[in-house]
């Protein structure tokens, strides 16, 4: 294996994610490649966006500005650098894709040439897993690639 692809967010299970598919990747000699999705606008323009937090709580907002997407982008490109250093993976390859979640982790892992996706699953339950969906059984369900999933248990 050359390529391990690591899809992460912007919570907290990202540092056990991460933590997790880099010592798969030293194990198996391989080049780390972080993701980091930015969703459509559709999917902030009612959420808060705070720099340092990311995207949380819900707002009135219609829609949010191209312009607004853009500083998206460019704070997850900030995120992914700083959370390379942080994780002592400044060698790693940061890659900021935007769109469907679950689409362009796959997207970028065939482009990327992943041999192995890393992401983590959340224990949703009831309604919010309805609402939000599962990205890891999304990839799951489309992915010809092999996965390593990581459960998030919801504390």
């Amino acid at each position: 294996m050359k390529n391990i692809l690591i899809a992460l967010d912007y919570g907290p299970s990202a540092i056990k994610v991460a933590t997790k598919g880099k010592e798969l990747a030293a194990q198996l000699g391989a080049k780390v490649i972080l993701l980091h999705v930015v969703a459509e606008a559709s999917y902030y323009s009612s959420l808060n966006y705070s720099p340092i937090t990311g995207f949380d709580s819900f707002s009135s907002m219609d829609i949010l500005q191209e312009d607004t997407v853009e500083e998206v982008r460019k704070a997850a490109g900030a995120f992914l650098e700083r959370f390379s250093q942080n994780i002592s993976l400044p060698d790693a390859e940061r890659v900021v894709g935007s769109g469907d979640f679950a689409d362009e982790i796959l997207r970028v892992a065939v482009e990327k040439q992943a041999d192995v996706v890393v992401l983590g699953s959340h224990s949703r339950k009831g309604f919010e897993k309805i609402l939000v969906g599962s990205v890891a059984q999304k990839v799951l369900r489309k992915s010809e690639l092999p996965l390593f999933i990581v459960p998030i248990r919801n504390s």
